[in-house]
């Protein structure tokens, strides 16, 4: 998230976007990028529901054909991209501080803690669904295990993926046989709460229920380790590298991950809200690494960047401040305390659901608008400047 050339970095960033010999990978930038802006294809139909954060835990059914859609493509894939993403960061400084025979994890564990303590304050703040917090701790652990040999991060990796299947299927069966029918409903408290309550009320209200609203990095702590792991092997196999290998990799990672991806996705959004966690948590890794394979593809084959790819980059490279101001300008539009437009439109008019995508596509072009203009000046982005200048402090 940072763009600090890891020639003069002394702090390890866990998502700087170079080559082990310290020159970029275009392609990272575009993919988290495209993963910044893709989880936002989800976060958006939290936004502007009933009830908002906490509305999102009362129903896992989809209202219409277009929210089924994005549902399909996005809902858990790009998050699941991001976090591989993650993992290839961190692989990345640990080759780097191992180059320069720098001890590790070393301070490596400061900036894991800070980030731990930027994702609090987004949740308390912001958005009850952050995902820094649960990065924060994973990478602790994964920071540790990339000092053990490749034979034990292997074990930890499949390990995980089972356990992480086991309780997912455990908890789908649960779901399959519970008595569903209040399923949808919340209640006008919380309707009104996002709809015409006070900041602050937000606030305590995330407070508290913070056990209930930050159970998701708890239930998918064994996927965050699964795919941190894989996007450490992903890194090392060249995948996302511009040559023959890197291609080879993702012209694989294309045919299995849509292959079996996208009609596994297809008929878990199909069975309905019982399918809910298998369809987020489940199924989306793989269409995730088809995504990689895909965005690889284009990339390759573009000689002559265009405004779409050059925002992508941008907005890559400046990915903390985008998650964060995205989710801001979202609630800014949505909620009560600015324009209301989740009320004034509601979730039956004709409006319903385009005012939601056009919501959704105003924002990423003001993200990817936004982050080119920001780097023409600056060499990173506001809340990653901010993360440098303290850890250097």
């Amino acid at each position: 998230m940072t763009h600090t050339d890891t020639t003069d970095a002394t702090i390890p960033q866990a998502s700087e976007s170079a080559a082990p010999t310290g020159r970029r990978l275009p392609l990272l930038d575009i993919l988290r990028g495209a993963a910044i802006l893709g989880t936002l294809m989800t976060n958006v139909w939290i936004f502007t529901g009933p009830g908002a954060e906490w509305g999102a835990l009362q129903s896992g059914s989809l209202d219409g054909a277009v929210e089924g859609v994005f549902s399909v493509l996005a809902n858990g894939k790009f998050l699941s991209l991001l976090t591989i993403l993650f993992g290839v960061g961190l692989a990345i400084q640990y080759r780097s501080a191992e180059r320069r025979g720098q001890p590790w994890p070393g301070r490596y564990r400061w900036r894991a803690l800070f980030l731990f303590g930027e994702g609090t304050v987004h949740f308390v703040l912001v958005f009850a669904w952050d995902v820094l917090m649960g990065y924060a701790v994973t990478a602790l652990l994964v920071a540790w295990l990339l000092t053990r040999s490749e034979r034990a991060q292997r074990r930890v990796m499949w390990w995980a993926a089972g356990v992480h299947l086991t309780v997912i299927g455990l908890l789908t069966a649960a779901l399959t046989l519970a008595d569903n029918g209040g399923e949808g409903t919340v209640s006008k408290e919380v309707a009104d709460l996002y709809a015409h309550g006070s900041y602050p009320d937000q606030i305590a209200f995330r407070l508290e229920n913070a056990i209930a609203l930050r159970m998701e990095p708890v239930l998918t702590f064994f996927l965050l380790l699964f795919l941190f792991l894989l996007g450490v092997r992903l890194f090392r196999a060249g995948a996302f590298g511009a040559d023959e290998t890197g291609r080879r990799l993702r012209s694989r990672l294309l045919v299995w991950g849509l292959g079996l991806g996208l009609p596994l996705n297809v008929a878990a959004v199909l069975g309905g809200p019982d399918l809910v966690l298998l369809a987020r948590y489940g199924t989306a890794p793989l269409l995730a690494l088809g995504y990689i394979g895909l965005i690889g593809a284009v990339v390759d084959r573009v000689r002559r960047p265009g405004p779409l790819m050059t925002g992508l980059t941008s907005v890559g490279r400046t990915a903390l401040s985008g998650y964060v101001l995205q989710n801001v300008l979202c609630v800014l539009i949505s909620y009560g305390i600015g324009l209301g437009l989740a009320e004034r439109l509601g979730d039956t008019g004709p409006w319903w659901p385009w005012w939601v995508v056009g919501l959704w596509v105003t924002v990423c072009a003001v993200l990817m608008v936004g982050s080119t203009l920001w780097l023409r000046r600056f060499s990173a982005g506001p809340l990653e400047s901010v993360q440098k200048w303290a850890l250097r402090h």
